[in-house]
């Protein structure tokens, strides 16, 4: 029961982040992406899930931001590439607890 509450939260945390980006080359570390990253504005933090059993990451992270002019600094460059792969983007949307749709919609 413990690890379903704790998959939750992990959920719910993400909803907290500015941008989901996958496509994440094998070879690029969290400290990589944060680099890069922090050209359009102050990275507060970037989860980089790891696969367990595998040791290496899943291709995909979660960045966050100081500010939504950083986010928008980020989305208006046409495209991003690290070590020769476009990286694919897309901004997470942020709602609050009243502006979700309850189940019966």
């Amino acid at each position: 029961m413990a690890a379903a509450s704790a998959v939750r939260a992990g959920r719910r945390s993400r909803r907290l982040f500015d941008i989901f980006v996958a496509e994440i080359p094998w070879t690029v570390s969290s400290k990589e992406l944060k680099e890069y990253f922090s050209q359009f504005g102050s990275v507060q933090r970037c989860q980089l899930p790891f696969n367990r059993d595998t040791g290496f990451h899943r291709r995909y992270c979660w960045i966050k931001f100081s500010t939504p002019e950083e986010v928008q600094n980020v989305l208006q460059k046409d495209s991003h590439i690290l070590e020769g792969s476009k990286l694919a983007l897309r901004q997470q949307i942020r709602r609050r607890h009243s502006q979700r749709k309850s189940p019966s919609e």
